[in-house]
């Protein structure tokens, strides 16, 4: 009784710290497994995921609140330089177009002086 008890209580814990019921029903029932290796390394296996979602959490949170959100400026800094290119592209499709359109025009002037004369 106090076994089950023991795995409760571990399945509760978890839960309340916002852990997934399958996932912790699996790591409480592996917990309540006699010392067995797959019940041993199930739940170092656990464990070692949990630190590295906890880590994650904690570079994430480190990483906007000491530099008050470099995360969205950094974006922001490539979005804006991403239209900064694209404005500058077409800017220079446009102006060689318009190249190409002087060329035309002047030559066309050129053919209508010469036949006129």
């Amino acid at each position: 009784m106090a076994k089950k008890n023991r795995d409760r209580d571990l399945f509760d814990t978890l839960r309340a710290r916002g852990l997934r019921k399958r996932a912790a029903r699996a790591i409480a029932d592996a917990a309540a497994t006699p010392s067995a290796a797959g019940a041993s390394k199930a739940l170092h296996a656990a464990a070692d995921d949990l630190k590295a979602a906890a880590a994650e959490v904690e570079k994430r949170a480190r990483g906007t609140a000491s530099r008050a959100g470099t995360a969205r400026s950094s974006s922001r800094k490539q979005a804006a330089r991403k239209a900064a290119q694209t404005r500058k592209r077409n800017a220079a499709k446009r102006s060689a177009a318009a190249k190409r359109g002087a060329r035309a025009r002047t030559a066309r002037k050129g053919a209508r002086t010469r036949a006129a004369r």
